[in-house]
């Protein structure tokens, strides 16, 4: 009997063990039925919410303006002042041209505007001569008409010959072309003067003013022998920038990477451009920074898709053609100061809330 009680003791004790998981089991399947369909539903009012809000692109860069500094005039590099990645402001001098080329067609130019003046001082000598020339002739040509009246009357008279008389119309004539060549000179004076009789018409004499120009553009190439940076920024690709190489007008030897302004260029797919509007809103995030969050706004849409700017754009009109879906720059203007560092060419995630208006 006392073994029959034992045994009807232990069952109890195991069926009570074996129902405590099976209504664990049951709670856990009643959080379960609750739970899913909650999450369940709410993915499906997150989607309704937002579907339709958003379009988004990682093909997306951030932009900087890139100045590429070339000199105005030629010559060889004589002194640089700046390295890579160094920060520059607008108006330090980045390197320097060999200046003396270019002083000394400053002093040839200053010596052409002295002997244009010095020409003008002779021209107008010779103006002043020209009156006293004139005169004297004109003289002359008095004294030679009256020793010829003189003559024919003598040889009406009977007193003279004819050949005597013809002796002094010659020296008239020789009188009245020594007259007439003085005032051609005269004129020639006048000519070569310009009428430059004042100090402020001396200095539009057509040879001192050109001889001036010629200074003045000496003067400018001589300055342009120091090169400045026209914007702050960063200095890059000074690989060329050496000492003694020879730079040439025109010709690219240093890059600034500007800081005034960074925008960001995304390449939206042209089936996202149909709500898409100029100032609406716009997140950023960036690869280099996961942490960093940007907000922008649309600056303005690319007037051509990215393949109609490439160098080579394709032609479809082979008969091979296949439809790609096309890329639009869009231009996003960042508001605000990011906490990072910019740097121009990095990665970026681009959304645009394209419910909201924009501009209107």
């Amino acid at each position: 009997m006392a073994d029959q009680g034992h045994t009807v003791v232990s069952e109890s004790a195991t069926g009570t063990e074996t129902e405590e998981p099976a209504r664990k089991r049951s709670a856990m399947r009643a959080v379960l039925m609750l739970v899913v369909p909650l999450i369940v539903i709410g993915f499906g009012v997150y989607w309704y919410v937002t579907s339709g809000r958003y379009v988004s692109t990682d093909n997306a860069y951030v932009q900087q303006d890139i100045i590429e500094i070339s000199p105005e005039v030629s010559g060889r590099i004589v002194a640089v002042m700046v390295e890579q990645n160094q920060q520059v402001e607008a108006g330090d001098i980045l390197f320097r041209i060999d200046p003396e080329p270019y002083r000394i067609a400053v002093q040839q130019a200053e010596a052409d505007i002295s002997d244009a003046q010095l020409a003008l001082d002779r021209a107008e000598t010779a103006v002043s001569t020209s009156g006293v020339d004139i005169s004297t002739a004109q003289a002359n040509v008095e004294y030679a008409r009256r020793n010829l009246a003189r003559e024919r009357e003598l040889m009406e008279r009977g007193f003279n010959t004819r050949a005597r008389v013809e002796s002094f119309e010659n020296q008239l004539s020789e009188a009245r072309a020594r007259l007439n060549a003085a005032r051609a000179a005269q004129q020639d004076a006048r000519a070569a003067v310009g009428g430059a009789s004042s100090r402020r018409a001396r200095s539009e004499y057509p040879a001192i003013a050109a001889a001036r120009a010629r200074r003045e553009e000496a003067q400018l190439n001589l300055e342009r022998t120091v090169v400045r940076a026209p914007v702050s920024g960063t200095i890059s690709e000074v690989d060329r920038l050496q000492i003694g190489q020879m730079a040439s007008a025109g010709g690219t030897v240093v890059t600034i990477v500007a800081r005034n302004e960074t925008w960001i260029e995304a390449n939206f797919k042209e089936t996202d451009l149909d709500r898409m509007r100029v100032g609406q809103p716009a997140r950023i995030t960036f690869d280099a920074y996961p942490d960093l969050i940007v907000q922008g706004r649309v600056g303005s849409i690319g007037a051509g898709t990215g393949a109609e700017f490439s160098i080579l754009p394709p032609q479809n009109a082979t008969g091979n053609w296949v439809k790609v879906t096309q890329r639009v720059p869009v231009r996003i203007e960042i508001e605000g100061t990011p906490s990072r560092q910019m740097i121009t060419g990095l990665s970026a995630d681009v959304r645009v809330d394209i419910r909201n208006d924009g501009e209107r």
